[in-house]
């Protein structure tokens, strides 16, 4: 492959600031997972309900903006609303290091900000979602996906590693500083991209009730946006089963210390950047339609590998298999959402994705229910082998989609769509 194939949308300038922009917004965010919960526990003194409280509050923002999210960004110009919740995402963050240096700081106000934060993030995701096809064309949205894909994995691995010497060093409240800088320097970014939308034409009598259920009604009628949503639903149900019992299994059943635990884990965010890297090729050797399905079936099956393992060089064998599933993970959403956007009239096209955002982060709770439930009942072992298995099955609702047959991605109207 030429050097110029490889580089791609990358010549382009406005794809190349979202690109920059993706990479610092990233980074930002990753810091955030691992420096809001230490200056609750570190800097507050947080008991352990506490911090699993930060956490819920930390998702509940697609539970409740998931679904009128996407009809307000309809409404408006996609790029507005990426650098208005960068520059807001900032601006909360940056609360936290001066309530600190004030001696205001509580637990209150880290719930508030995690809320507010988690709410900011859903406009931005739905709007950046819905931006893509905008700015690359129809034409090149696995290669945008992809490309975006590997520098979301990428901020991943690094994140942390940046993360954990700058809470060392400064203190959780303060690292959060570099968290803000990151979310206003993308949102600035962002706003120098020069290809601009035209306003959405705005509705004479606009109903939020009646936008919402279209956006819901196109998504259920549709047969692959269907599949796609009900397999992302199961795959994340079973998923948080799986990972809420794996730390426990790694602890007491194999005895592993935080480092050995950050190193089997560090091997997921290795996976997900191959995949990105590799998701461009599989979509156009396997069919864009094929591989949404074929990956996790491939991959999935490797993570009973865990359950299998004793102290010693077995659980990092078996930690290839959460690689395997990061990596056959990263190739079905890309791909995934590629045909979603190609699929969806671009009036929709934020709709269309709150509202797939919502089903899918729907069963996060609940799996994390059911996981400490089989957890106490079965065990650790036994509930990492039922999310293996559930991981495994959530492929069903794609190959017995039309996407078991879908080569190319598809272009023009979707069907099964009435006005």
């Amino acid at each position: 492959m030429s050097k110029s194939s490889r580089i791609g949308l990358l010549r382009d300038r406005d794809f190349g600031r979202l690109f920059a922009a993706t990479a610092l917004g990233q980074l930002g965010d990753r810091i955030i997972f691992l420096a809001l919960p230490l200056a609750a526990i570190a800097a507050l003194h947080a008991d352990a309900l506490q911090v699993g409280a930060l956490a819920g509050v930390t998702t509940a923002g697609s539970l409740l903006v998931g679904l009128p999210a996407g009809a307000w960004v309809d409404r408006m110009r996609r790029r507005s609303v990426m650098v208005s919740a960068d520059l807001a995402r900032a601006l909360v963050l940056l609360t936290v290091p001066v309530a600190w240096w004030a001696g205001l700081l509580t637990i209150w106000w880290l719930y508030a900000v995690a809320l507010l934060h988690g709410m900011l993030t859903v406009f931005f995701d739905v709007a950046y979602v819905s931006y893509l096809p905008h700015l690359v064309g129809r034409g090149n949205l696995v290669e945008g996906n992809s490309k975006l894909s590997a520098m979301r994995s990428t901020a991943s691995i690094g994140g942390p590693a940046l993360a954990g010497p700058l809470v060392g060093l400064a203190g959780p409240p303060a690292t959060l500083l570099m968290s803000s800088a990151g979310m206003a320097m993308s949102g600035l970014l962002a706003l120098t991209i020069r290809k601009r939308e035209q306003k959405p034409e705005s509705s004479e009598n606009p109903q939020l009730g009646r936008e919402i259920k279209e956006g819901l009604k196109f998504l259920v009628k549709h047969p692959i946006l269907r599949a796609t949503v009900l397999g992302d639903a199961i795959f994340n149900l079973f998923l948080v089963m799986y990972q809420t019992m794996l730390l426990v299994f790694l602890e007491r059943e194999i005895g592993l210390r935080p480092s050995g635990i950050g190193l089997v884990l560090s091997g997921m965010g290795c996976g997900a950047l191959l995949g990105a890297l590799l998701a461009t090729r599989a979509s156009k050797w396997v069919g864009h339609g094929p591989v949404i399905w074929l990956a996790p079936l491939a991959t999935c099956p490797l993570t009973v590998l865990m359950p299998f393992a004793r102290t010693g060089w077995s659980v990092y064998v078996a930690a290839l298999g959460l690689a395997a599933l990061s990596l056959g993970g990263v190739v079905r959403v890309v791909a995934q959402s590629s045909v979603q956007q190609a699929l969806t009239p671009d009036r929709l096209l934020a709709r269309t994705s709150a509202t797939a955002r919502f089903v899918a982060c729907g069963g996060i709770p609940l799996g994390g229910l059911l996981g400490g439930a089989s957890g106490s009942v079965f065990g650790a072992t036994a509930t990492l082998w039922i999310g293996a298995a559930g991981m495994t099955l959530s492929v069903l609702p794609n190959f017995l989609s039309p996407l078991r047959t879908l080569r190319t991605l598809p272009t023009g109207k979707a069907p099964g769509f009435a006005r």
